[in-house]
């Protein structure tokens, strides 16, 4: 339901408020509150839709301060009805990641915590560690963030001991199996050695080992074991007691003993700054500790002013533990899903939670915020190891910060610089030149913001390099946006930086400063250069280097920064050399374009296997007819 939103807040016309509210029906669903310019800035979920945004606009009705501005800048409220309670919290959290309200408690996509995942959307489903959660396939399952990365590769690692699942993300060979196979390690996936229904079985096992499953998966390997002794089948009996005593070893290594207690629960705590929110959640199956999960929030920019008493506002803390409880769950398992879960905090939506999650699960879901004894001795220790964690994202935000004060105080700059942007070329005597652009925002790498660039100068030959040229274009191409429109922002501006470091010297930094001038950018960009021999900085129109030392704060970010560079572009250089090195004969057989070359590859894998392929072969791959399949071979078999 949608209309257009009015320029009095709802608060200050009563009469409006009321209509409005007589409108919202009482059933489960979303609400989205709208401001005056029409942009939304909270979204929340109720199963009784009246009856809680009501509930924002009562005078006696006691509101924290930031959702107590919220209520004063509403201007209009729209709202979607769902059929249940499970579907509005679906709908409430894809809405929230879609617009992004302000005044709504978001978690960050935090890269330093790896995931599991298990690509269930594939015939025979692919298991490895990722640091980027990226549901391209609703079918595709993640497991975590997990805190502890080494543990999760040994877990990992001791899974693919354990069962026989593919050890490989690519096929070693086009026709047979790799020495995988012949130990018994692999059932043959590659060559289809095994049919997919019972590959899933396997990952399926797996899966249950990150579920925290494990010992229900013990009971069902001893079942098992017990049918295949009956049977007589002594090997086979034998394989799975080996299976059975890894798992209980993997318990032993990664359990830790709680206090008696057999019930599935986790445990959520935080604890926060004016910044960011540190949370852990501790999963406890069957008394023992077998997971330990994080997540890191944004506490809102209104609260980010606010006194430190301020900050420890319960219903704010009991906020963000639902938003991430909510997230976590949403993206779990019914069996996942534990029949207690132990907070910090209130949460100003725990029945609904809980009904939600009770209804996934199938079975009663309980939440509670315990106040003493073992379970409120659980939620200090969470609390404990959340502390911990904040301080440790204190001490690098500190670190941070007296470089980024340091570089400032070193190129004399009016403010900090937030977005730093570095540039290198790789090449090998010319051959394949590539360009890095990589960026630091406030003195940490944004890799979603770096960028390669291939040089297109026809000047840069194998056998003939020009640095110089190569970075001015890079420049000019990452910058001629502004040049042809000079009403483009500069101030404020996320997309432009505060500071370009170029490596190399005096030669390089020349170069681009020149295109600059071109451009008539140069006024408005801050440009230096920093040599590897001896860590100097150069700046424009100085003949001389700065007076720096090298472990200097400020000159030790510029080298990460340079250095990342360097490495990001020799990366894409080996890239793009690795794949001349593989289209390098195939270019010289006529009637063989860019398409067809990659659609042999594709299927081949490599020139060589290419080579050794008939010319019956050769013509099954998509787009190569017989006629070219037998010029490819009579080009590998000359007469």
């Amino acid at each position: 339901m949608t209309t257009s939103a009015q320029t009095l807040s709802l608060i200050k016309d009563p009469e409006r408020l009321e209509h409005r509210l007589a409108e919202i029906p009482l059933e489960p669903g979303v609400y989205l509150m709208r401001d005056a310019s029409d942009r939304i800035i909270y979204i929340g979920k109720s199963r009784k839709l009246r009856s809680r945004v009501r509930s924002y606009f009562r005078e006696s009705k006691r509101l924290s301060e930031r959702i107590a501005t919220m209520v004063r800048q509403v201007a209009e409220i729209e709202f979607i009805v769902t059929d249940t309670e499970v579907e509005a919290l679906a709908l409430e959290a894809n809405l929230i990641k879609q617009h992004q309200p302000y005044f709504n408690v978001l978690l960050k996509d935090d890269k330093k915590y790896p995931y599991l995942c298990i690509t269930w959307s594939e015939e025979y489903p692919r298991i490895f560690i990722t640091r980027k959660r990226q549901l391209g396939n609703e079918k595709d399952k993640y497991y975590g963030p997990y805190t502890d990365s080494r543990l999760l590769r040994e877990t990992l690692a001791l899974c693919k001991r354990i069962f026989k699942i593919r050890q490989r993300p690519q096929p070693l060979f086009k026709d047979r199996p790799c020495l995988n196979f012949d130990l018994g390690r692999c059932p043959g996936v590659c060559q289809s050695l095994i049919s997919p229904e019972e590959y899933r079985k396997i990952v399926q096992k797996v899966a249950m080992v990150f579920q925290g499953r494990t010992s229900e998966l013990i009971d069902i390997l001893t079942e098992q074991m017990h049918k295949q002794a009956e049977m007589l089948n002594f090997e086979a009996a034998a394989k799975i007691r080996d299976r059975i005593a890894s798992l209980k070893s993997l318990n032993s290594e990664q359990k830790v003993s709680l206090p008696d207690d057999t019930i599935s629960r986790d445990a959520i705590a935080l604890a926060a700054d004016t910044q960011h929110a540190c949370i852990q959640l501790f999963q406890i199956r069957a008394g023992q500790l077998i997971g330990r999960l994080g997540y890191i929030a944004q506490v809102p920019p209104l609260l980010s002013s606010s006194a430190p008493a301020q900050l420890q506002d319960e219903s704010l803390m009991g906020t963000i533990l639902q938003r991430v409880l909510e997230e976590h769950y949403q993206n779990a398992d019914a069996v996942e899903i534990p029949a207690e879960i132990l907070v910090q905090y209130e949460l100003p939506d725990a029945e609904f939670l809980a009904n939600a999650l009770g209804q996934r699960k199938g079975k009663k879901v309980t939440i509670v915020a315990p106040q003493r004894q073992s379970k409120a001795e659980l939620i200090e220790m969470v609390e404990r190891n959340a502390q911990y964690e904040l301080q440790r994202m204190q001490k690098l935000s500190d670190r941070n910060q007296q470089a980024m004060q340091d570089l400032a105080a070193i190129l004399d700059l009016p403010d900090l610089p937030h977005r730093i942007e570095g540039y290198d070329i790789s090449h090998i005597q010319g051959s394949n030149a590539v360009a890095s652009q990589v960026v630091f925002i406030d003195g940490i790498s944004a890799k979603q913001h770096y960028r390669h660039y291939k040089i297109k100068n026809p000047t840069v030959t194998p056998g003939h390099s020009d640095d110089f040229a190569s970075l001015a274009e890079v420049v000019q191409r990452r910058f001629r946006k502004y040049a042809e429109d000079p009403q483009l922002p500069r101030i404020g501006n996320p997309d432009w930086p505060d500071l370009i470091v170029i490596d190399g010297g005096k030669g390089q930094l020349a170069a681009v400063v020149e295109v600059l001038q071109r451009m008539n950018l140069y006024e408005d960009l801050r440009v230096i250069s920093l040599a590897k021999k001896r860590e100097e900085i150069f700046l424009p129109e100085k003949s001389k280097p700065l007076c720096t030392e090298p472990e200097q704060p400020g000159v030790q970010l510029l080298r990460r920064l340079r250095d990342e560079a360097h490495r990001f572009a020799v990366t894409f250089h080996r890239q793009q050399r690795s794949e001349k090195l593989k289209r390098s004969r195939l270019d010289e057989i006529p009637g063989l374009g860019h398409y067809r070359q990659k659609q042999l590859l594709g299927y081949f894998r490599s020139v060589d296997y290419i080579r050794q392929a008939t010319p019956a072969q050769l013509a099954e791959v998509p787009g190569i007819g017989p006629r070219l399949a037998q010029e490819i071979y009579d080009y590998f078999h000359p007469s």
